[in-house]
């Protein structure tokens, strides 16, 4: 996975179906609006993209690099990339089945329905409504989209990184939470070592520092507030690749931190996110990562499928 992959994905976009995805805003504030010792926050808001979420650009990516049989697409989501490949499949009208465990909110699960995606609700864990998913694809034949770790999903959510480039320059950093890893992939892919990325994962799911700590992806049980989102037991293959040669940091964060954090978003700033998109300020509020005084910091608002009322 590289900076051309991410291009060609871009390209891509920009030939298909160009107005199916969002150029979503890119937010500059001084750090001390957010209490923050530090120059710049950017908050990129990828809450609003297609489908509450950044899931869309590597969903639209991997349908239009492929060929899409009768059967239509299949995939296994804890949600947001379920509600992303129906999304698309929408567009390109295509038939779409999605596989979602029990722990995913009956808010997505509605929202699937809304899209017209047949909705399959099987398993405790996104592991399991993944194996059910990959029995049911052996059968019907249809096209494959995995949440995380196919080549042009990565590719596809890597575009994020190229638009903020295009949108404000290079930030110094970039805070990236992190599930089966996709997003940070491509993040990582794009910008490689002229931008520090920031792995963020809550501690009750902690795919990639656990892979870390035995030095290869591993299987970890996963609970807590995100983990409907960042809910992957292991971290993908393409993830642990690019992240072993371009992410030096990996962190953990508490669900009581990523819960304020979510509050906050949403009480000061009326940013109505998922906890999963509260990670990066999260890391800020609670010094797990301490930016320089003169540091740009940009915080991936990456996802808005979430019940309002949690917010209450």
């Amino acid at each position: 996975m590289t900076r051309d992959d991410v291009a060609a994905a871009g390209r891509r976009f920009a030939q298909n179906h160009a107005n199916f995805l969002h150029r979503t805003p890119l937010w500059k504030l001084p750090g001390a609006a957010l209490g923050l010792r530090c120059a710049e926050v950017w908050l990129k808001l990828e809450h609003l993209q297609v489908g509450g979420s950044f899931k869309a650009r590597g969903m639209l990516n991997r349908l239009l690099a492929n060929t899409i049989p009768a059967s239509g697409v299949i995939v296994a989501s804890g949600g947001n990339a379920g509600i992303a490949t129906a999304a698309a499949a929408q567009a390109l009208r295509v038939p779409c089945e999605v596989f979602v465990p029990t722990v995913s909110s009956p808010m997505k699960q509605a929202k699937l329905r809304e899209l017209g995606a047949q909705v399959v609700v099987t398993g405790a864990v996104y592991a399991e409504a993944l194996e059910a998913c990959l029995a049911r694809q052996k059968a019907t034949g249809a096209l494959m989209t995995h949440a995380y770790d196919q080549p042009e999903v990565v590719a596809g959510a890597g575009t994020l990184a190229q638009e903020i480039e295009e949108q404000g320059g290079r930030p110094d950093s970039v805070l990236v939470s992190v599930g089966g890893g996709g997003l940070i992939a491509g993040i990582a892919a794009w910008f490689r070592d002229d931008v520090r990325v920031v792995a963020l994962e809550p501690e009750l799911a902690p795919t990639l520092y656990k892979a870390r700590q035995a030095g290869e992806p591993v299987d970890v049980a996963v609970s807590g507030i995100a983990a409907d989102s960042l809910g992957a037991k292991r971290i993908g293959a393409i993830a642990w690749d690019v992240t072993q040669r371009h992410v030096k940091d990996s962190l953990l964060l508490p669900d009581a931190a990523i819960r304020e954090a979510q509050l906050r978003l949403w009480k000061q700033m009326k940013l109505a996110v998922e906890p999963a998109a509260a990670l990066g300020l999260a890391a800020l509020q609670t010094g797990a990562y301490q930016p320089r005084a003169d540091e740009k910091v940009c915080l991936v608002i990456c996802g808005a499928n979430l019940d309002p009322a949690t917010l209450a």
